[in-house]
């Protein structure tokens, strides 16, 4: 009896076009193959930077005087600072710094000429919202050459003797919120929405298509239940193992961390359901999109990717180009990240989280939309 060969060429090739023939079927896989490598190049060569610059910066000057001006001048010209804003009091440069809307405060006293002219070295203050040390560091690091350099012109005639002096100018930087610059005050609790972001998407994404691929969908179809009521259902368990994971998180940034908690626990609590809601309506809508539950893992994967790359979570949100922070601006991680550091470091209040919070149940009441319309298709 002739046995057959070990290794068949012509089976072996017809292996191979077989996996390229269901390769193509796959039009999710395909475009995973394709879209994957793209997405990375254009997030990590266009989107990523870790040096920010033209970060925003109000001024609360009360001295209007052309060494003021100059002053002003230098600290543009060192590309860091782009001024968008002129305060009138400190109490509101206090709730522009707790809002997130600037990245630094420069307060000029009013009598900073008159001093300056007298050989007194007055003081400018620098604020910064430091809750992320990489966001501010090269930019506080200019300060001190960019003032000095952009006063020299003014160090004429009677202020010469001031010409090529570090020390015509007290600078006082205030690292606010994170004064000691430590990366886990920003990191760990960030760690929250990226955790509840992954497991809440994934799981809930897989719903629907285990119930498909288990046979037990006609059951779940045979119910008199609404779409919505079916789809609810189905979210409300996860919300429970959210809270677990909000929980452990919190736990750890006390005790093993350190973060600061000097805002409310309860209202971090109310804005995490919302969150997590939101997540949850992501991954029930990709259960209703998947046919099967690889695809579901695989919608969830390039929802997962830009959050975590354009939410500013690993890079400074204010580093990204406008068109990267269009996209982050849509994604409810980059909200959440500014509401629970904002809450734990900054002590925010629910009038500076419902700036970021209405953002968030925007998104879900969108993609639960897009998912009850979803879930009518598969009725048929």
């Amino acid at each position: 009896m002739k046995q057959r060969p070990p290794l068949s060429f012509a089976r072996f090739w017809a292996i191979v076009l077989k996996e390229f023939v269901q390769m193509r079927r796959d039009r999710l896989t395909f475009g995973m193959i394709i879209g994957i490598p793209v997405v990375q190049l254009m997030l990590f060569g266009y989107a990523i930077n870790g040096d920010p610059k033209h970060l925003p910066t109000a001024v609360l000057m009360a001295d209007s005087s052309q060494y003021s001006r100059s002053l002003l001048s230098a600290l543009k010209n060192s590309d860091y600072f782009r001024f968008v804003r002129r305060l009138n009091s400190e109490n509101e440069a206090e709730k522009a710094l707790a809002r997130g809307d600037v990245q630094f405060v420069v307060t000029i006293p009013v009598d900073f000429s008159r001093k300056l002219l007298r050989g007194e070295k007055p003081t400018i203050l620098v604020e910064a919202d430091a809750t992320d040390p990489s966001a501010t560091g090269n930019a506080i690091a200019s300060l001190r050459t960019a003032i000095n350099s952009g006063l020299q012109n003014d160090f004429k005639g009677p202020l010469a003797f001031l010409a090529g002096s570090d020390a015509a100018v007290n600078l006082r930087v205030h690292a606010r919120y994170n004064p000691e610059g430590i990366s886990q005050f920003n990191i760990v609790p960030g760690l929250m929405g990226v955790v509840l972001t992954m497991t809440m998407v994934m799981i809930t994404g897989l719903a629907i298509t285990r119930e498909r691929e288990r046979g037990t969908m006609e059951n779940l179809l045979s119910m008199p239940t609404r779409p919505l009521e079916v789809l609810l259902g189905k979210i409300l368990p996860y919300i429970f193992v959210g809270y677990i994971q909000v929980g452990l998180i919190l736990i750890a940034a006390r005790f093993l961390f350190h973060v600061p908690m000097a805002g409310s626990i309860p209202l971090l609590l109310l804005t995490s359901l919302i969150f997590i809601a939101a997540n949850l309506a992501m991954g029930i809508t990709f259960s209703t999109l998947a046919k099967n539950q690889l695809q579901a893992v695989q919608m969830t994967f390039f929802f997962f990717l830009p959050s975590l790359l354009l939410s500013g979570f690993m890079f400074p949100f204010r580093g990204m180009p406008e068109w990267a922070q269009v996209i982050g601006e849509i994604l409810p991680l980059t909200h959440f990240l500014r509401i629970v550091r904002g809450i734990l470091l900054k002590g925010n209040g629910f009038s500076e989280v419902m700036l970021q919070l209405w953002q968030i149940v925007l998104f879900a009441a969108i993609v639960l939309t897009i998912g009850v319309k979803r879930y009518r298709k598969t009725l048929d």
